[in-house]
């Protein structure tokens, strides 16, 4: 689901206190604002649920869900179609266990434990490629294009896509599979990995599926002017 991969590039799942009094729960994605940017996250809040606003003086737009039921609604939404990257899915399993105990003792407790199990969860997806590839991979890897993805123009025609992250390698692998892409995947450094494809024909393989399963925000404003650049 193209929502699920957004969340996965660009959203968090945030839980706090209210004066010690009550949890509070709230679902975001945070971009820059422009036009397509809010449009698809109003497209997102007229399925989803949420609202969306623009701020830091008119730099940003956001999407929030913080209706407790909403919140429920969207864990259903996850359950059929999971979280793929190893933060997104602490922060899940983190929101469950505070929406099975309320209790602000019980988020106290565990907060600073949200992501003890995300080691453990990479070395298991790493080894022997251990990771299962759902079938709405194709327009979850479309939303995670959106937020992650990059469409660069170079004046000697030396033009790419690219996708960087922290920590995931298996997820970067999947996708380096998924478009059947030779180069090695870089690491620049400890946690940090970068694919980086130039092979005009992975990258109108790329561009064919971004067809098949659209970009719904700016990112699509990037596509077409890629897609201008690599016909020359």
């Amino acid at each position: 689901m193209f929502w699920v991969g957004l969340m996965d590039g660009n959203g968090n799942i945030q839980i706090n206190h209210f004066r010690k009094k009550s949890l509070q729960y709230r679902l975001i994605i945070k971009l820059n604002y422009n036009k397509l940017n809010y449009n698809m996250l109003i497209e997102i809040a007229k399925v989803i649920g949420g609202e969306v606003r623009i701020v830091n003086s008119n730099k940003e737009v956001i999407w929030t869900v913080d209706e407790k039921k909403k919140i429920f609604n969207c864990v259903e939404i996850f359950e059929k179609y999971s979280p793929l990257t190893s933060r997104l899915i602490c922060q899940l399993n983190f929101l469950k266990v505070c929406l099975k105990d309320t209790s602000v003792n019980n988020y106290l407790l565990n907060r600073n434990l949200k992501y003890s199990s995300k080691s453990n969860l990479i070395k298991n997806f790493n080894k022997n490629n251990n990771f299962i590839i759902p079938d709405y991979f194709p327009i979850w890897l479309s939303g995670f294009i959106e937020a992650k993805g990059c469409f660069l123009i170079r004046e000697n025609g030396n033009h790419s896509f690219s996708i960087k992250m922290n920590d995931d390698y298996y997820l970067l692998n999947i996708i380096k599979n998924f478009f059947s892409v030779s180069v090695k995947i870089k690491n620049p450094s400890k946690t940090f990995y970068l694919l980086e494809i130039y092979k005009k024909e992975t990258l109108n393989y790329i561009i064919s599926h971004c067809k098949l399963y659209p970009l719904l925000g700016n990112k699509s404003k990037s596509l077409d002017i890629f897609i201008k650049n690599i016909s020359k």
